[in-house]
């Protein structure tokens, strides 16, 4: 089935549905509201609009899930919006933390031949600034083993593969204590409530402390010894 141009509206709920279900979570109303920053009232129309159009499912007690086509148009969004990532930190001196936002906007106007390009001038990367892969022109991502930092056990060390590129402040924290991809951390400490995890980033460092909810959405793999 070919699909007309999606609005940008579309892009985004395919895009969030996608996001919660990678990190193994439920994309019922709620979810996908505070993902998107809107009223559940408005989120409903949409999912039943959306699958109506073949592009989502709903799973009773479960939200929803992409179809395979709406899999397929998510990763488009994907693509885009992570090769412009790309690009404006690696061609236009951008930072990290300030290329979040202007890809969100640039995503839904570039076509797939303006990302074709703007990737092969790039040498084609396979991941994004922040370390998330990026899919491919024939719709595939791959997705190196891991977990993320809190399910850690101390005394583990591990390497860094990605970090959360949804908060400046959060990704500017990141990098002023060194937690950015390809670090290698150690594991020195848990906290009895699972909210902060310390790390110590590199060989003889201190341990900093990194709090929950930004460790659960470093994603880590085992680290090579060297």
């Amino acid at each position: 089935m070919t699909f007309p141009v999606l609005s940008r509206s579309v892009e985004d709920y395919l895009k969030a549905v996608y996001s919660l279900n990678e990190r193994g979570k439920a994309a019922g109303t709620n979810e996908l509201a505070r993902a998107l920053e809107i009223q559940p009232a408005s989120v409903s129309g949409m999912i039943r609009r959306l699958a109506e159009d073949g592009l989502l499912q709903h799973e009773p007690y479960r939200g929803v899930r992409l179809t395979r086509q709406g899999h397929r148009e998510a990763l488009k969004v994907l693509r885009r919006h992570r090769i412009i990532e790309a690009f404006l930190v690696q061609r236009l001196g951008y930072p990290w933390d300030d290329v979040h936002e202007e890809a969100e906007r640039l995503e839904h106007a570039a076509s797939d031949t303006l990302i074709d390009r703007m990737a092969d001038a790039l040498g084609n990367p396979t991941t994004d600034p922040h370390g998330a892969p990026i899919p491919t022109r024939s719709g595939r991502i791959d997705h190196p083993p891991g977990r993320s930092l809190d399910e850690v056990p101390p005394g583990t060390r591990v390497l860094v593969r990605s970090v959360p590129d949804g908060n400046r402040e959060r990704l500017r924290y990141c990098k002023s204590v060194g937690l950015v991809p390809g670090a290698r951390v150690t594991v020195a400490d848990v906290d009895a409530d699972g909210d902060c995890v310390a790390v110590a980033i590199g060989a003889g460092t201190d341990p900093v402390w990194i709090e929950g909810t930004v460790a659960q959405r470093v994603t880590v793999s085992e680290s090579p010894r060297p």
